[in-house]
């Protein structure tokens, strides 16, 4: 460190690659490793602060970087989204990843990039802590630089950054999108708009008040004010949206106001810092605070999870949100809503036991890949949208809306797990809900495909389902053969996909108003009144997301089969009220005693193929939910606890409905 400090002093020192390999010395082995970073930033402030000639080497090559390198694209772009939209942004991510664009070397954004070249840098850099930072900007003692009486250049930098950031706040604060959910923007004069004003004044008015003390009419408090409005605007905009329904295009522009937002503020932060105290120490915090967050933003520049992360949290909570009300419906509280939900699930099961027997008999035509396939997508998508017409209930549909109804209901308490006893007490209603309704579906889908199938054998005269059938319909189901679990595991991952859909389409149907829309057509009130019309479209503004959910989860078991097809590959899928039903086919086509330990396994395997559904889909379905709510794992780990210590002390609380209170 102390030859490359030296060399920083000579006169045709390269400033860019001597503080590049720096870095590298600071940079540990492993980019987790903030200790190691740590210490070696210890070491580097120990050395500044016994060698002043090295010190002000340090000091002057990064002054005269910042003297001879433009600013405005290190403030103004580094960290904020670009105006080009969401997938624009993730294309281009994708593109700079394959191929890096070209650097300007007149650039501190360039400096910044090639001091901190890996992309794993921002690990350590922030592992290290603002302490650690901010004592190495102090080991430099900028202090002991006379004070400049005229403006510096790099004041000047923020100034023009500063109004760059300001016209684009006020662009983007009156976009369609945002007017079209708060219209007090046009109608009354807009924060956005504001505040641009407001800085114009302010940065004109900055050179002229250098070095002087602050009043009223140049310091920035207005501005903040104005900033604390926008944010005001932009948290009753997410409100709205979250009831009305929101757009990839909107969640995208209101994260790009926040962080411009934020930039803005950050900036005024280190010119607060200047003005107050002319040595600068007093803006060391700020200037720390904004470098590391640069620094990252850089290292991250190209990260396609990140932005995506970013952009979907909105989206992701007015999905969960849609689904967490639908799933309210599937925990049941009463006795009454108990039985309601075991007869709501025996209409499930009486229809996928026809379903089961049209697949059987699709199957037996032999026809081509994809014509077979198209047609099962159809049995399937039309049959579970059949039930929901009917009010019946697919007990796998379940754990995707209900996973999302326990996280509302840790929302609801703040984030925190209150009451640890009450949550227990939502997820033994949860269970004892989805295990009458896998009873209704199964217990009806058995004997009545069974029934169906003696019935056609009757009237036909050849068995439904020969004996070479029967016994594979009983081996697919067997948890021994055929990789039956790890089928069930894949339809547990397109029951969680089925309810992002569902939600996915709510938030559609709210956000493009379509049930009024509908009410906008004049063909159907001539067709079948007016009346019907408002039932029709109440009806699919209500259910748009279920009907689309239902449906094409249909599609997407029917069609796993042909992708596996095509990629060569041994994909299936298991669903426990199919397989239930095909158990009870089989039944009727073989000898029980002759196979009986066959019948024995598939049992089991259906037990267990329910459970995987219900497990898989449940849990990908809850760590959405998490993540869009931003709740901490800790907290699970407690209410996890707290729901074994329920199943010991009252386990029929998770089976059975309490008992009718007495009068």
């Amino acid at each position: 460190m102390e030859r490359l400090l030296g060399q920083l002093a000579e006169p045709e020192a390269h400033l860019t690659q001597l503080l590049s390999q720096l870095i590298d010395e600071i940079r540990p082995a492993d980019a987790h490793d903030a200790s190691a970073a740590c210490g070696r930033l210890s070491a580097l402030c120990e050395i500044l602060d016994n060698r002043p000639e090295l010190r002000a080497a340090l000091r002057n090559a990064l002054s005269q970087l910042a003297q001879t390198h433009r600013h405005s694209e290190l403030y103004t772009v580094t960290g904020i989204l670009p105006n080009t939209g969401f997938l624009a942004e993730v294309l281009r991510r994708f593109g700079h990843q394959l191929l890096p664009e070209v650097l300007d070397r007149g650039l501190l954004r360039t400096v910044l990039r090639r001091m901190f070249h890996q992309p794993s840098d921002h690990h350590w850099v922030t592992g290290v802590g603002e302490d650690s930072w901010l004592q190495l900007l102090t080991a430099m003692r900028f202090d002991e630089t006379p004070a400049s009486e005229t403006m510096p250049p790099a004041v000047a930098e923020i100034l023009r950054s500063l109004r760059v950031l300001s016209y684009w706040i006020a662009a983007c604060g009156m976009e369609p999108e945002l007017l079209r959910l708060e219209p007090s923007l046009e109608t009354y004069e807009s924060p956005f708009v504001a505040q641009n004003v407001e800085m114009t004044a302010y940065i004109n008015a900055a050179p002229e008040n250098w070095g002087k003390p602050l009043s009223g009419d140049t310091d920035d408090r207005q501005l903040r004010v104005l900033f604390g409005q926008c944010e005001t605007v932009m948290a009753r905009v997410r409100k709205t949206a979250a009831r009305d329904g929101t757009s990839i295009r909107l969640t995208y522009n209101l994260q790009r106001l926040c962080q411009l937002l934020r930039r803005s503020e950050q900036l005024l932060d280190i010119l607060a810092g200047l003005q107050g105290d002319r040595s600068g120490v007093a803006a060391y915090p700020p200037i720390v605070k904004l470098s590391m967050q640069l620094i990252c933003d850089e290292c991250l520049r190209d990260n396609v999870r990140r932005h995506w992360r970013q952009n979907t949290e909105l989206i992701a909570l007015r999905v969960t949100d849609n689904a967490s009300h639908r799933g309210d419906h599937y925990i049941t509280d009463t006795p009454d809503e108990y039985w309601s939900m075991a007869r709501s699930a025996m209409i499930g099961g009486s229809v996928i036991a026809f379903m089961a027997c049209l697949k059987l008999v699709l199957i037996g035509t032999n026809l081509p890949p994809l014509t077979g396939a198209i047609l099962f997508c159809l049995n399937y998508g039309l049959g579970f949208c059949l039930i929901h017409v009917m009010h019946g209930t697919v007990s796998t549909k379940q754990p995707a809306m209900t996973a999302n109804a326990i996280a509302a209901s840790i929302e609801e308490a703040g984030g925190r797990l209150r009451n640890v006893e009450a949550m227990s007490d939502l997820v033994a209603r949860t269970c004892r809900s989805q295990i009458v309704a896998i009873l209704g579906n199964v217990c009806v889908a058995i004997p009545l495909a069974a029934a169906i199938a003696f019935a056609i054998t009757g009237i036909s005269g050849k068995p439904f389902a020969s004996p070479e059938e029967s016994l594979y319909l009983l081996a697919a189901q067997s948890p021994v053969h055929g990789g039956a679990l790890f089928y069930a595991a894949i339809a547990g991952v397109c029951l969680f996909i089925s309810g992002l859909i569902s939600g996915y389409f709510d938030n559609y149907a709210a956000y493009n108003r379509i049930a009024e829309r509908i009410l906008q057509l004049d063909w159907p009130k001539r067709l079948v009144g007016e009346s019907r019309r408002r039932r029709f479209a109440t009806y699919v503004g209500d259910n748009l997301g279920a009907l689309a959910g239902n449906f094409l989860f249909g599609v997407l078991l029917g069609a796993t089969t042909l992708f596996g097809l095509l990629l060569g590959l041994p994909i299936d899928i298991r669903h426990v009220a199919f397989s239930s039903a095909f158990v009870g086919i089989a039944y009727v086509g073989l000898d029980l005693f002759t196979h009986l330990g066959l019948f024995v396994a598939a049992v089991i395997g259906v037990a267990l193929i329910g459970l995987v559904n219900l497990t898989v889909s449940f849990v990908l379905a809850l760590n959405v939910a998490l993540r869009s709510r931003r709740i901490s794992d800790p907290q699970w780990r407690m209410l996890a606890r707290s729901v074994v210590d329920h199943l010991l002390r009252q386990p029929t609380d998770f089976f059975l409905p309490p008992m009718a209170q007495k009068r």
